[in-house]
């Protein structure tokens, strides 16, 4: 058994390692139990039942609004003989006289009150429906707000269910952007350093002037274009985001080419190098002496227009500090392996070494902060969401919940239940990220 183990990757021995660790563990059956509840949201917490028969005739309506918002069939009247069309989303279901019927678990939607139960109804309290007789009567099991409702009737429990989906949204997103540019950047920084990029003295000086013209020609006189961009709506404002850094890659483009013209000139033909090294570190600081979270909302304070993906944006393009370190360490420690040695002997490409073989040894500690960062991620949209900033008024979410409690004092369940759920996917998260931290420990593999 002995000799058996010898042979076994350190893949291997960092799943034993992550399995020991009991509350890494569970916590991973516990994300799952998340991604399960926000996969399915619209067929666990629907006001509209997942199958119901009227009129002799079968729906299927959480099913069929799922992919058809506005989803529209008939019936027969057999008094009239008419077909009476039915739009699933604008029927209150629990009024009509349906012949069998199977509910979700949680029969509310997140973002359609309750008339019938307002002013911050308790999980305890008295709580009514219109039966479809027209008489208001007191709620069944099944139609009572079991966790509470807001002060327009929003159940509690419904509202967690779909907060549950924004949250990993905006987590996975929004680190993903952070993780396509950390790694990047701090890839590019560790490999080459300060001293191993090099071009020619020429063709360096004209990049840098590229680099001001374009940011000149391409932010600076296209501001008011941006800033109108900004109110009309943050589609419209990518697209010219993103016409604005491409006439700043084409002017550093072009003025590269124009610097490969003066290698005639001694003086411009000689060698520097280009300190990736010292410029990516030095964004990381300018980025880590900021508040952050100020920042985030300084941003989307600047749009008139509220969008989730517009949280997720900015939450990404600012958080990517941390991704950056840990990659950049990695590849410092990497580049002088053998491997690469022997990848740069057999004449395989710069971006080859880096991406095929550098980056794939270079991951493991990086899945420990993206771990982290999804973590972090959650909590700023909380934020943004408990302050109402950047997310729509139509979004149910977690920190909206939660600010509905500042006003109502009385009301617990506003603040414990969207708090739980907040505190329980952040510390899943992190315990997670310290599980994989432990088991990605090279010094484990004896």
């Amino acid at each position: 058994m002995n000799v058996r183990n010898k042979h076994i990757s350190f893949s291997v021995y960092a799943w034993r390692q992550f399995c020991r660790n009991r509350l890494a563990y569970f916590s991973l059956y516990l994300l799952g139990f998340i991604v399960f509840i926000a996969l399915f949201s619209n067929f666990i917490a629907n006001d509209q039942p997942l199958y119901a028969k009227y009129r002799g005739k079968v729906f299927f309506p959480a099913f069929s609004t799922a992919f058809h918002s506005f989803y529209l069939d008939s019936t027969l009247n057999q008094q009239t003989k008419h077909y009476e069309p039915i739009r699933f989303d604008l029927v209150d279901w629990k009024q009509v006289p349906l012949e069998s019927v199977i509910w979700a678990p949680i029969t509310f939607s997140a973002n359609r009150p309750d008339p019938y139960n307002r002013g911050t109804i308790g999980p305890n309290d008295e709580q009514y429906y219109m039966a479809p007789d027209g008489k208001l009567e007191k709620s069944p099991f099944i139609f009572r707000h079991h966790l509470g409702a807001t002060q327009i009737g929003q159940d509690i429990a419904a509202g967690l269910v779909h907060g549950a989906r924004v949250a990993l949204l905006v987590g996975l997103v929004s680190v993903g952007i952070a993780a396509l540019i950390g790694i990047l950047l701090g890839a590019l920084a560790g490999y080459y350093g300060d001293t191993r990029l090099y071009t020619y003295r020429g063709k360096y000086y004209l990049i840098i002037l590229g680099i001001i013209t374009g940011y000149f020609y391409g932010f600076n006189t296209r501001g008011y274009i941006l800033a109108d961009a900004a109110e009309t709506s943050v589609l419209v404002f990518i697209f010219q985001a993103m016409l604005s850094v491409f006439i700043m890659a084409a002017n550093i483009f072009i003025f590269a080419l124009i610097g490969n013209l003066f290698r005639f000139i001694p003086f411009l033909n000689k060698k520097v190098y280009i300190p990736v090294d010292s410029i990516v570190s030095r964004l990381i600081e300018i980025l880590n002496s900021l508040p952050i979270l100020l920042l985030i909302i300084t941003i989307a304070g600047l749009f008139t227009q509220k969008s989730l993906f517009l949280v997720m944006a900015i939450i990404g393009f600012t958080g990517w500090t941390g991704i950056a370190r840990f990659t950049r360490a990695e590849f410092l420690r990497n580049r002088n392996m053998d491997y690469i040695a022997a990848s740069r002997s057999l004449g395989f490409s710069e971006a080859r070494i880096i991406f095929r073989h550098a980056l794939p040894n270079s991951l493991g500690p990086v899945f420990v902060t993206i771990a982290f960062a999804i973590a972090s991620a959650i909590l700023a949209e909380s934020a943004l969401s408990f302050l109402g900033i950047g997310v729509p008024d139509d979004v149910v979410t977690w920190g909206s919940l939660l600010s509905q409690g500042r006003e109502q004092h009385s009301a617990w369940w506003l603040v414990f239940f969207p708090g739980l759920a907040i505190f329980i996917t952040v510390t899943v998260y992190n315990l997670i990220g310290e599980g994989l931290r432990d088991a990605m420990d090279p010094r484990l593999k004896k």
